[in-house]
């Protein structure tokens, strides 16, 4: 059994420099790690989310000061524990690429054809953006799905790229690689 304990931290507020630095700093000085992260500047906030590990004590002193934190940053901040993930079940990462013309209900659409078939979406990012030269608002989805060992991947590709034709998507779906 596992003497790590994990904290996932939500952090969002207005994008300034040094935020990246203060929270990593705090998250050291307690004894803690980043095990995993993400983060972003959307408009002009910044957000970020960090897997922290570290034994009970060390994180649950962390939590005791969050509020601290939260308030010299000038962060909203939300906070979990959670457990490692369970790999008992293996996934096969996949990356999905999509390109279309802008208009609402992409990713509803491309999260109901994964979720229909109990796959789950890992990793998204989506962007919107002038095409060059004709400055059309293009749309732009980039994923990682974990397929089910037991799913078979020629028929899942056939089924994806027919439902992406049927509405008008340019879809990759390719292994990822690590």
């Amino acid at each position: 059994m596992s003497t790590q304990n994990y904290l996932v931290i939500s952090a969002l507020g207005k994008d300034q420099p040094g935020i990246v630095d203060a929270l990593s700093k705090a998250i050291l000085e307690f004894g803690c790690n980043i095990a995993d992260s993400r983060m972003t500047v959307l408009g002009g906030e910044f957000a970020i989310l960090l897997m922290v590990e570290g034994n009970w004590n060390t994180l649950t002193k962390m939590e005791e000061s969050l509020a601290a934190i939260e308030q010299q940053l000038n962060l909203t901040i939300i906070s979990k524990r959670t457990e490692n993930r369970d790999h008992t079940h293996p996934l096969l990462p996949y990356v999905v690429e999509v390109v279309s013309l802008d208009h609402p209900g992409i990713v509803h659409q491309l999260a109901s054809f994964f979720s229909k078939r109990a796959i789950n979406i890992e990793d998204m990012a989506t962007t919107s953006y002038a095409a060059p030269h004709t400055g059309t608002l293009m749309f732009s989805v980039q994923m990682t799905v974990g397929i089910p060992a037991d799913i078979h991947i020629a028929t899942l590709r056939d089924e994806f790229m027919e439902f992406c034709d049927a509405i008008n998507l340019d879809a990759v779906i390719e292994p990822a690689q690590r």
